[in-house]
C-alpha cells in the first residue's frame, strides 16, 4: 500500500484517490469554435511522461481536488498543493 499526501486530510491509503489527469490539460474554450481535433486532443492525449509527472488527483473521503507531484517510475510523491479557489491564471496553488 501506497500513502498518498491529501493537502486537507494528511497522508492516507492510496485506495481513497481517484486520478484525475495531467495538470495543465485545458478544456478548449468556445463551444462552435472548438474543433473535432482540439477537444480528441483534449479528451485523449496524454503526456504520460517517464520520471516527474503534474497530476491532478481527487481524494473521495473528503471530495477536495489538488494537483500532486509524483515520479512515475519509483512512484514516490514529492508534494502535492490544494488548487487556488477561482482558478487563478493557472489554476495551481503554489
Amino acid at each position: 500500500m501506497q500513502l498518498f499526501p491529501c493537502p486537507f486530510c494528511g497522508p492516507r491509503s492510496e485506495t481513497e484517490f481517484h486520478f484525475g489527469g495531467d495538470a495543465g490539460n485545458r478544456r478548449p474554450e468556445g463551444f462552435r469554435a472548438v474543433t473535432d481535433g482540439e477537444w480528441a486532443a483534449y479528451l485523449h492525449d496524454r503526456n504520460n511522461p517517464r520520471g516527474a509527472a503534474n497530476e491532478i488527483w481527487m481524494h473521495m473521503t473528503c471530495g477536495e481536488v489538488f494537483r500532486m507531484e509524483r515520479d512515475t517510475v519509483h512512484h514516490g510523491v514529492a508534494q502535492a498543493f490544494a488548487l487556488l479557489e477561482g482558478g487563478g491564471d493557472d489554476g495551481l496553488a503554489h
